[in-house]
């Protein structure tokens, strides 16, 4: 990757990690290339519902960052269209979620990808999400 390339993909992750809700629950962006993002986030007892499991906003919210990440990666402004998402698993306090998402197709503005949460100590599937995008003519960064 050349250096124009490099900082250009450094100003796309420091604009997304200024992201206030991501930082507000803690989120940490472990890695974004084109089309690609990897988050991870503790579950802490706050975000617990009233049965003792990870509420599932929280999931929805892990994968819609990871989403938003990769969707936006190419510095292109990129926003949600639809997210589809099938709890499979409750989570619980203590354990480190990990969420990915990845582009599987491309076509014009549309963007169609797929999105996992699982735990991170046994790589169990918690969630998996669909969502579509849209890329807008905009960018991130000038």
């Amino acid at each position: 990757m050349s250096d124009n390339n490099q900082e250009r993909r450094q100003a796309i992750v420091a604009h997304m990690e200024k992201d206030p809700w991501g930082n507000h629950l803690g989120a940490v962006m472990e890695e974004v290339r084109d089309g690609y993002a990897r988050f991870s986030l503790k579950v802490k007892p706050e975000f617990l519902n009233f049965h003792g499991m990870t509420h599932g906003g929280l999931i929805f919210s892990l994968g819609d960052l990871a989403f938003a990440a990769a969707g936006n990666s190419y510095g292109q402004v990129a926003v949600a269209l639809e997210v589809k998402i099938n709890f499979v698993k409750a989570g619980k306090l203590g354990e480190c979620l990990i969420a990915e998402a990845e582009e599987v197709s491309l076509n014009g503005p549309i963007g169609l990808f797929d999105i996992i949460v699982k735990d991170g100590e046994t790589g169990e599937l918690i969630a998996k999400s669909q969502a579509t995008l849209y890329r807008k003519r905009e960018t991130l960064i000038a």
